[in-house]
């Protein structure tokens, strides 16, 4: 850029010129980008990032080029005096975030990870599980139903054996004839819609 077109730009941006604070901005954008990129930790990197920093950073100087009627030399000067607000602006969101980011922990070594994975099922999927225990109780004789609930209840082969009398490979059997029925039913259905058509 020219030192007569940047003169120009400035002139213009000082009055208020929204095209001119536009090819300002494109101009430095990326540099400063760079800028607070070098300087931001990984550990801040979730609450904001450099574009944030840097948009904030603009429209505070825009409002203060209009208002203070601040003079530049040249583009360098231009260039030091933006990258030094946005390091101001920067260690200003540090310092917002910096007892938040020290507090945390990740995800997977916090106890909200075991609530997490033990959150109650959706109502659809309650309703599945119901009509699906509904289908099951009646595929199978009444004489089989305790076996089943023990099994719900999450019971092993030799404890169902050994509550309701039956021998493990008979309970092993019953299960498998089970799953074996249910899953011929719903292939059975998969394929209707397709016989159909």
């Amino acid at each position: 850029m020219s030192d007569e077109t940047f003169e120009v730009l400035l002139e213009k941006l000082s009055s208020g010129d929204e095209e001119a604070a536009e090819r300002v901005f494109r101009e430095y954008e990326p540099y400063l980008r760079t800028v607070v990129r070098r300087l931001l930790p990984p550990q801040l990197r979730p609450k904001f990032d450099s574009v944030d920093v840097v948009q904030s950073m603009w429209a505070d100087v825009l409002h203060g080029f209009h208002q203070s009627g601040r003079r530049f030399q040249s583009p360098a000067q231009l260039r030091a005096f933006l990258v030094q607000a946005a390091r101001n602006r920067f260690i200003d969101r540090v310092r917002r975030h910096r007892t938040a980011a020290a507090r945390e922990q990740p995800f997977e070594e916090s106890d909200s990870a075991v609530s997490c994975a033990a959150r109650d099922p959706r109502p659809s999927q309650v309703a599945e599980a119901d009509e699906l225990w509904q289908h099951m109780l009646a595929l199978c004789p009444p004489a089989h139903h305790d076996l089943l609930r023990l099994k719900r209840e999450g019971c092993s082969l030799a404890e169902i054996a050994q509550r309701t009398g039956f021998h493990p490979s008979s309970v092993r059997r019953i299960l498998y004839d089970l799953a074996r029925r249910l899953a011929l039913e719903r292939k059975t259905t998969a394929s209707a819609p397709e016989a159909s058509t």
